[in-house]
């Protein structure tokens, strides 16, 4: 900017409506309640608003007392192609609303989880979608008693103070852990990360009722491994402790389809032939699972639904008679080429 020229200022609603020929209160409801406005005087005032350059300010909004159009998302780590698909889930729901969404990654570190919080507060964000780490929901709790909305996404709770939207997790886990069982797998490695989040949990509940359902000990079946989070592609520097084991598995059931992916990349340097010699299982089913070499057996998740419905939840947390609910969608089993019965005799894997 040129010395001693003015700063450009800002074009305001009363401009918009003297260029668009209505009331200011119109311009008000095209930008805040346009399904009271004719479609015709709508694409006037929006007109008018690209003639202008018109922008609406956020900041101007929350002081009128009107809802920010600023979302934010605080997903457990963006490098997993899972979270990436729910937010596009979600970012194609508030688009609807003209809402944008800002998208934070914690790596399953309730620290971070705390810092992005309270920064979306003090932007003042028109709600929080968040898959926690903190499983006692007490920091979220206290947001929305401060008038922050929450939605819980992947996430179940018994809490009716908060809306959710989860998977059946425990159920993903019978699936996974029953078809190997079927095939006649009695050992399996399950593979989660070293941090406990809900998802986890239940997924392990599952693969270990699977176990009992079947009369089998799940103390025995089961070889609880844990790898570091929340990067799980290094699921991959386990494998010798797990191939080294005493009772070494015949198969493993990697909590996500990343650590799935390593495993079998790892498996392959080693000599070790997928699923001739052990069986693999992952979990999500994202885009390159049926891709992979062999394709990879999976639970299925509807991913960009599972963000869909959360952010439309969220919007609904800002109309009258709004009540919290809990969805729960059911997982399914793809089986693909990464299983098959194990061997009659286990022998030790060539380790290199």
């Amino acid at each position: 900017m040129v010395e001693g020229e003015k700063a450009p200022r800002r074009r305001g609603m009363r401009l918009v409506a003297e260029e668009a020929g209505v009331s200011l209160a119109t311009v008000s409801n095209v930008l805040n309640s346009p399904d009271v406005v004719a479609k015709e005087t709508q694409q006037r005032v929006q007109a008018a608003m690209d003639r202008l350059g018109y922008v609406p300010n956020n900041a101007a909004r929350r002081l009128r007392g009107l809802p920010s159009s600023l979302v934010g998302a605080v997903t457990l780590d963006m490098t997993n192609p899972f979270f990436t698909e729910v937010c596009r889930g979600i970012e194609d729901r508030l688009l609807q609303d003209d809402c944008m969404l800002m998208m934070c990654s914690t790596d399953m570190q309730p620290g971070r989880e705390q810092h992005y919080l309270r920064e979306l507060e003090k932007h003042g964000v028109r709600g929080v979608l968040i898959t926690p780490v903190d499983l006692s929901l007490r920091p979220l709790l206290a947001m929305a008693r401060r008038g922050v909305p929450i939605v819980l996404v992947d996430h179940r709770t018994d809490q009716g103070k908060l809306c959710s939207v989860s998977m059946n997790n425990v159920m993903g886990g019978r699936l996974a852990a029953d078809h190997l069982l079927r095939l006649g797998h009695r050992r399996i490695a399950v593979l989660s990360a070293s941090v406990d989040v809900q998802q986890t949990i239940d997924r392990r509940s599952g693969v270990r009722e699977a176990c009992a359902a079947a009369g089998h000990d799940p103390d025995k079946v089961v070889l609880d491994v844990r790898v570091p989070a929340p990067d799980m592609t290094t699921a991959e520097t386990v494998l010798d402790d797990v191939l080294a084991d005493p009772a070494p598995p015949t198969a493993i059931l990697c909590l996500t389809d990343l650590a799935a992916m390593a495993v079998v990349g790892g498996l392959r340097e080693r000599g070790i032939d997928v699923p001739g010699d052990i069986s693999v299982v992952g979990y999500d089913d994202l885009v390159f699972a049926a891709q992979m070499t062999p394709s990879l057996t999976t639970v299925w998740q509807p991913k960009r639904e599972l963000g869909h419905t959360a952010a439309g939840l969220l919007l609904d947390e800002t109309r009258p008679g709004h009540r919290h609910r809990r969805l729960v969608y059911r997982p399914r089993l793809v089986v693909r080429s990464s299983t098959a019965s194990p061997k009659l005799s286990q022998a030790r894997w060539p380790l290199t």
